[in-house]
């Protein structure tokens, strides 16, 4: 008899688990559940119980417990406001967060990177206002200087990741596409490091309007160099002068010494200027045979390329100081003068 009822007790309870298992939780919609560093299945449990969502947390703990299910990932969780205990349980272990992204556009500076991450509410940040040999030797990267060497792409990520993490992701990415890239690079280049290529990329990346017109750009950059010329490129120019650039280049700009001011300086400058995309690498390292030495901004986003100097001065004129006469004869207000690139 006494066999009998406990064999009756084992099987009633089992059959009240398995319904308190299967009962739906106390949820009149969907609720995202935060996983914190540190937080225990106990503290999730009772949280939950006191937010109405969980009939019992101690019987959820005894069952995951009896079930060896106690561990947890961290992150927010969306719970379905039809799930039930089991599907609770097992959705605290999957690890199925919710994912959010970020995106680092080609072209930006490491400034920007930082601003976009350090704005983005879902990025913890760690890195603060720490300068940028503060913010390399919190990376712990072996790099002198921060420009360029950080991928631009879209990242995925889960709550609780920091800006810190998805710059060490940006740059093994970039250390990865460079060196690919370099491994398929073109013979005879003007370049004595990868790092020099990834200098030249950077300022395709800031050139290039058109994406078609990288591996043009970079041809005419690359000739120039071959041949001794200076690049004379405004990009240079404007992150040379950091925040005295105004949105617009002056002439005294062009003559202003700085490191990265291509109208003075011969070969590249120090450091890249912006991050580049794979394929502004790609052009750097495969670029356009021709014989054009200069280029000009057309004004529609495209430049037009010439062999001469002569050409070149003609195509000014026509794309750069008649369009800008027509500006001004056409608006009341002085608008002044815009690139002298190339």
């Amino acid at each position: 008899m006494l066999i009998l009822f406990l064999i009756a007790v084992m099987t009633l309870s089992a059959f009240i688990l398995q319904q308190w298992l299967y009962a739906p939780l106390t949820l009149f919609e969907d609720k995202v559940i935060i996983v914190e560093r540190g937080d225990t299945l106990g503290k999730v449990a009772y949280l939950l119980e006191r937010e109405g969502a969980l009939h019992s947390a101690k019987l959820f703990i005894v069952y995951a417990r009896l079930m060896n299910q106690t561990n947890i990932a961290i992150g927010e969780y969306l719970l379905k406001k039809n799930s039930n205990h089991k599907q609770l349980l097992s959705l605290l272990q999957s690890g199925d967060v919710i994912n959010y992204s970020v995106t680092l556009i080609e072209g930006k500076t490491f400034k920007n990177f930082l601003t976009t991450l350090q704005t983005n509410s879902r990025v913890t940040t760690v890195l603060g206002n720490k300068n940028q040999q503060e913010i390399l030797a919190e990376l712990a990267i072996n790099i002198k200087h921060p420009e360029g060497w950080f991928f631009p792409d879209t990242y995925q990520f889960s709550a609780g990741t920091t800006d810190k993490d998805i710059l060490l992701q940006a740059y093994r990415k970039m250390n990865k596409v460079l060196n690919q890239e370099w491994e398929k690079k073109a013979e005879n280049l003007p370049y004595n490091s990868a790092y020099e290529a990834l200098i030249m990329a950077s300022i395709i990346e800031k050139e290039t309007g058109v994406d078609g017109e990288r591996a043009e750009i970079a041809g005419v950059f690359v000739r120039r160099l071959q041949k001794g010329m200076r690049l004379q490129t405004d990009p240079t120019i404007i992150y040379g002068l950091g925040d005295q650039y105004k949105g617009n280049i002056q002439r005294k700009h062009l003559t202003q010494k700085t490191p990265y001011n291509t109208y003075l300086i011969d070969g590249l400058p120090p450091t890249p200027i912006a991050m580049p995309g794979r394929e502004a690498i790609q052009a750097a390292l495969n670029p356009a045979s021709g014989k054009a030495l200069y280029f000009v901004a057309k004004g529609d986003g495209s430049h037009y390329f010439s062999e001469t100097l002569f050409e070149h001065n003609k195509a000014v004129r026509k794309y750069q100081i008649e369009r800008r006469r027509k500006k001004y004869q056409s608006s009341p207000k002085k608008v002044p003068m815009n690139s002298h690139s190339l």
